[in-house]
């Protein structure tokens, strides 16, 4: 009796193109992407000339830079639904079983299409090969194997992801045609990203360009979470009788909401008694909605 197929769901969430969130890139990285697109669009053009489109895209960097967000926007832009993979629902105590799991994922995929794939911290699934004289080393090497020939073999969209370039087998860094570090945000990526996530707030340009450049090393997570953090305190400090006053609030916004200890130390942590906008930053913030009112 022929094992049924596994649903694609079973091994991780599904999301949708009307989900999708645009990214803020630096003007390199959109380059990049929007040149992929074309030629994916371009499919027939290129094979007139043999050559088929890439189809395999590796995003590279440290973590918190938005490389979730940057597949789901290109998979929402082929208007495609991406499944994003969790290494847990693959990796297995069991011998083999790892292998088999990855070969039903492909098979499910393929299956139940067209999806965009979405191999998030690549790296625990395809980590450099090592020594086979033990057991784990002979047991991760065949899940690295296995990983290759399906890669090779699929002729789907997918994008793998991972933080740690030094940890992921050469090999299966080959079997991606395209290699994109998505690093951390330049200054007007950053103004970006604090005026997309202070809104509906008015924000002062000068007051923007100021917290832009001490958050420079931020990820854009953290800058979306210090905005976030920042509108919590604006309509729940009154509420909880704290003081609103800007040095106290950005106190208790740093002390709450930190960049991890190994990546960059903005200035806003680091060192807030040279912060810019520590001291100029044009506060209270008003809403954009008040401010028509008052016309």
């Amino acid at each position: 009796m022929t094992k049924p197929i596994k649903n694609a769901e079973s091994f991780g969430p599904v999301v949708y193109p009307d989900e999708a969130a645009e990214p803020i890139l630096s003007p390199a990285v959109r380059a990049a992407l929007l040149n992929w697109l074309e030629e994916i669009w371009a499919e027939d053009e290129l094979k007139e000339v043999g050559i088929e489109p890439r189809r395999k895209a590796l995003f590279y960097g440290p973590p918190g830079t938005g490389k979730t967000t940057l597949a789901h926007h290109l998979c929402a832009r082929l208007g495609l639904p991406m499944l994003i993979v969790q290494s847990d629902r693959i990796i297995s105590k069991y011998v083999g079983q790892s292998e088999r799991n990855i070969g039903e994922l492909f098979r499910a995929v393929e299956a139940g299409g067209p999806y965009c794939l979405f191999i998030d911290e690549l790296d625990t699934l395809a980590g450099k090969r090592i020594d086979a004289s033990s057991s784990a080393g002979h047991a991760h090497n065949a899940q690295v194997n296995v990983m290759l020939q399906y890669m090779e073999r699929y002729n789907g969209l997918l994008i793998g992801a991972t933080n740690r370039t030094d940890a992921l087998d050469t090999a299966i860094w080959r079997r991606f045609q395209l290699q994109v570090e998505i690093d951390v945000p330049g200054q007007a990526e950053r103004e970006h990203i604090i005026e997309r996530y202070l809104a509906p707030y008015l924000v002062d340009p000068d007051s923007v360009v100021a917290l832009a450049r001490d958050m420079n090393g931020a990820t854009p997570a953290l800058i979306r979470e210090f905005c976030e953090g920042l509108k919590r305190q604006i309509v729940l400090g009154p509420r909880l009788r704290l003081p609103m006053d800007w040095t106290d609030v950005l106190g208790r916004l740093t002390a709450s909401i930190a960049p991890h200890p190994e990546l960059v130390q903005p200035v806003l942590w680091k060192d807030a008694a040279r912060s810019r906008a520590a001291k100029t930053f044009n506060w209270p913030l008003t809403l954009s909605g008040a401010k028509e009112e008052t016309r």
